[in-house]
């Protein structure tokens, strides 16, 4: 095992996570003060991280080119099977749409903004696509190189903009608790979603392989990554503005423009607008690899790379490429579709993103765990016992009955 595909595997799963709604985190927490906020964020760390580790241990015990929908079958049956696919689905699709509506329309503009053009949204939109769609076509390890730059810029990027926040910090706004104790339940479907990597974890155990120490490794590390980030993130921000003056903002850009008003920065909005570009891509190339290595296995094509047969003739070196562009066509035309001509469609599903990822990182994962603890007795097991999959399992009740309460306008809706 190199050390380079260690490191990029581990930056796949942090790229996943650490995607656009980290700047959504302050504007949901806003009325929670900075350590309730932080220790939602922890809390929810330690969740996604432990179910994380559940999904290994499932893993080890398949085949290394597993994918969810193959696992909940072979665990759950049918039923599990059905579940896990349409959950997975769901959320992919409407991510990926989301994805693609946003960065296209941020592509467009950078676009017209450099070359004096006029092109559309819908233009942006296409080119994105055709981009990302090339490179998860060719295989994780393009996946891997492309991940690992972009990474390292968004990294320069934010540690530039916390630089520019950091000396603005009161220590009297971190000290702001709750103004409304419903707020706690309102701001963790944004908190837990924030932490959403488990789609990748398939194709990181395939490029990786059957791997427990080093898959523990990969898992703990690229969730950890996040978690800091989030965390000094959330410093910078709630330390800078008040928390009246960040309720205040209800927008994204709203909350951009009073940061650059506090500190009379103009380059806060450009660097944060920077970071929000890289940080769209890089979630948009994790999740799409997740849906490509799934929608992959379940047509039962090779996911291997296009370069990689290893002797094989031209015959089957062209069959591979047709196969890979076949599941590329069903994985990105879809959300491409969606995101063109019915966008309102996908912008409500997302509504609905955090119970799908309930399913996907949580129930099922307990569910899959405790059959299989059944049947194998010996090899690697998550420490915790049967009581941390019960709290688990709790805490994703919790999280699908806070979405639903803000739905009905039972408790405030964030985020």
């Amino acid at each position: 095992m190199t050390v380079n595909k260690i490191v990029g595997s581990t930056l796949i799963i942090a790229g996943t996570a650490l995607g656009g709604g980290m700047l959504a985190l302050p504007l949901a927490s806003a009325g929670l003060g900075f350590y309730p906020a932080a220790f939602l964020i922890i809390t929810n760390w330690a969740l996604m991280t432990y179910t994380a580790l559940l999904m290994l241990e499932i893993h080890q015990h398949a085949e290394h080119d597993a994918t969810l929908n193959s696992l909940a079958k072979n665990l759950l049956g049918k039923p599990g099977q059905y579940l896990a696919t349409f959950a997975s689905f769901f959320l992919f699709y409407a991510l990926c749409a989301a994805y693609i509506a946003g960065g296209g329309s941020q592509l467009t503009n950078k676009i017209n903004d450099f070359m004096s053009l006029e092109l559309t949204p819908q233009v942006g939109a296409i080119l994105l696509t055709i981009i990302v769609a090339t490179v998860v076509s060719i295989g994780t390890h393009s996946v891997d190189i492309v991940n690992r730059v972009l990474f390292s810029v968004k990294i320069i990027v934010l540690a530039l903009t916390l630089s520019l926040l950091f000396p603005h910090v009161e220590s009297i706004n971190l000290l702001e608790m709750p103004v409304h104790q419903g707020l706690l339940l309102s701001a963790l479907p944004v908190i837990f979603t924030s932490f959403g990597f488990h789609g990748s974890i398939p194709s990181i155990v395939r490029y990786v392989g059957i791997d427990i120490k080093t898959l523990k490794k990969v898992m703990i590390c690229g969730a950890s990554a996040p978690l800091v980030i989030y965390l000094l993130w959330q410093v910078a921000t709630q330390g800078v503005l008040s928390q009246t003056e960040l309720m205040a903002n209800n927008s994204l850009t709203s909350f951009i423009a009073s940061l650059s008003d506090v500190l009379q920065q103009p380059h806060v909005s450009q660097s944060v607008s920077v970071f929000a570009d890289l940080a769209l891509a890089t979630s948009f190339l994790g999740v799409s690899l997740g849906l490509f290595d799934l929608l992959s296995g379940m047509m039962k094509r090779t996911n291997t790379g296009i370069n990689s047969n290893n002797g094989s003739d031209d015959s089957t070196r062209t069959d591979g490429k047709s196969h890979r562009l076949k599941t590329a066509l069903v994985t990105f035309l879809p959300p491409l579709a969606f995101a063109l001509f019915y966008p309102q469609g996908f912008i409500t599903a997302l509504g609905y993103a955090a119970i799908a990822l309930v399913i996907l990182a949580i129930f099922l994962p307990v569910a899959m765990v405790s059959k299989q603890r059944k049947a194998q007795a010996s090899g690697y097991k998550v420490s915790g016992g049967n009581v941390s999959l019960v709290l688990a399992s709790l805490m994703g009740c919790v999280i699908i009955a806070s979405q639903f309460l803000q739905m009905a306008d039972v408790i405030p809706a964030v985020g």
